[in-house]
């Protein structure tokens, strides 16, 4: 949720807090950055002191974080504590992953828990984004921070009597120097591809690029010589394991990369109010609350998990095909249909792609591998902002070229504002063509989207076909046993 809960608050904060341009990009941004940064090296982090004790200790830093960003006086005091937020947030993802992989050694019920925490993982984006206008539209801005606590508070409570506590006896020391090096990897790499999604290419971007690019080599090289590496580069030559991150990257691609698309359709060219548009925007999650369920169903069926792979793929294709049917003058059941498909197809994908890869990797290795998977999805999703964006503005720029001033041909937004204050007739005349130009860049990226579905498909049958998990291990060790030796 705290991926999407800023989205309507930013006004409120911008005239209590007065910050510059710069700053609310940080506020919005740093969550993002610092928690694709910090997945590796918490998940690794995890192996070695105790995945629950690491999921305890992120949970107190988490609540107090949120208490910290909830009264911040200043920007620059709420953006270092989003930054806090992002790194007890790197410590919790990873662990519950990776504790689902040790608590569950049944196939059938594995595949079971990780279809819930994928669920619960894409609902919590979508309805964050609909609690903080509830929110702000009661309470203070704060308020939307203030909410975390009480389900950290029931963590703490909670976690000691129901999860069990594991820990890789054998992984080693923890190597500060590996970790250093995969934040210093992940972070100038993700900032440079957001950076280039929202203004453009520029010599700094690309620079951040390949600086992120050069330090992952020498982080790789690094796991190589390490007679206890934080990455164990043997998994990713695994077909069922790098082949699963790869459709997960490309999942995320597609469903993050499009979510811009349809949340201005209903904003911009429908003209609901954020809150009318977020409301509306929850319809489709009906279709994935059953998508998830329904893919762990055919696999114990016994349909082999590449097949229901490609399957999801190949209805998100139907999906996207549906959007590019949508006009200005669409019915809202279009965009609601198509993107129910897309969402249901991707969420499919997911579900099976992250129970592989737990299934496939050794439990002592269960932390640094989720953590893993998670970079790579928020690779996927900054990613396809980026591309998804790129080819929507330039058709949009391309469409609107000649017709309207540049300063409206830069975002919908924008077009719409410059239309308010042209005379009646000019100004709707440029609401019509800019309306009708950013419809023709989604159909666009629609277009896009269905062909990168299809290759998606073959991609997944391809690499994954034929692929079982490995028989179920042994018991676990009793939950005393475990506890003490974490200790």
């Amino acid at each position: 949720m705290d991926v999407s809960v800023l989205y309507f608050t930013v006004p409120f904060i911008s005239q209590d807090l007065a910050p510059t341009s710069t700053e609310q990009l940080w506020i919005l941004d740093i969550y993002g950055f610092v928690l694709a940064g910090f997945l590796i090296t918490m998940g690794a982090l995890g192996d070695r002191i105790g995945r629950r004790r690491l999921l305890l200790i992120g949970a107190f830093g988490f609540g107090v974080a949120s208490a910290f960003a909830a009264y911040a006086s200043s920007a620059p005091m709420l953006i270092g504590a989003r930054a806090l937020l992002g790194v007890a947030g790197a410590t919790l993802m990873p662990s519950t992953l990776a504790l689902i992989r040790n608590m569950f050694h049944d196939d059938k019920q594995r595949s079971t828990a990780v279809a819930i925490w994928t669920a619960a993982m894409t609902s919590g984006v979508a309805l964050g984004s609909v609690l903080s206008g509830v929110l702000v539209e009661h309470f203070w801005w704060g308020s939307v921070f203030l909410i975390n606590i009480p389900a950290m508070v029931l963590l703490l409570v909670l976690a000691p009597f129901l999860l069990p506590e594991y820990r890789n006896m054998a992984a080693g020391r923890f190597d500060l120097g590996s970790g250093v090096l995969s934040i210093a990897a992940v972070l100038p790499m993700i900032w440079g591809i957001k950076e280039i999604a929202a203004h453009g290419f520029g010599p700094y971007r690309a620079g951040a690029i390949v600086a992120g690019l050069a330090l992952a080599v020498v982080f790789v090289q690094r796991q190589r010589r390490r007679p206890f590496p934080m990455l164990d580069l043997a998994v990713l030559r695994r077909p069922a394991f790098a082949g699963s991150v790869l459709v997960s990257l490309l999942a995320t691609f597609a469903i993050v990369g499009f979510a811009m698309y349809t949340t201005q359709f209903l904003q911009l060219v429908l003209g609901m109010s954020p809150l009318e548009g977020a409301l509306w925007s929850l319809a489709p999650t009906v279709a994935v609350g059953g998508a998830a369920p329904l893919a762990v169903r055919l696999v114990q069926a016994g349909v082999d998990r590449a097949l229901v792979i490609g399957g999801g793929f190949g209805l998100a294709a139907v999906g996207f095909l549906v959007l590019s049917l949508l006009r200005p003058d669409s019915g809202l059941w279009v965009l609601l249909t198509g993107a129910g498909i897309y969402a249901a197809g991707l969420v499919v994908v997911m579900s099976i792609a992250t129970e592989l890869v737990v299934g496939t990797v050794p439990p002592e290795r269960a932390g640094s591998s989720s953590a893993l998977v998670e970079t790579s999805s928020e690779f996927g999703g900054a990613l396809g902002i980026a591309v998804l964006g790129s080819i929507g503005t330039a058709v949009f720029r391309a469409r609107l070229d000649g017709v309207a001033p540049d300063a409206a041909r830069e975002t919908l937004s924008g077009a719409l504002v410059a239309a308010g204050q042209m005379p009646g007739a000019a100004g709707a005349e440029l609401v019509a063509a800019a309306r009708s130009a950013f419809v023709a860049g989604l159909d666009v990226v629609a277009w896009a989207g269905v062909g990168l579905m299809v290759v998606a498909a073959v991609i997944a049958v391809t690499l994954l076909r034929g692929i079982s998990l490995p028989k179920p291990d042994e018991a676990p060790a009793p939950v005393g046993v475990e506890e003490q030796g974490a200790r």
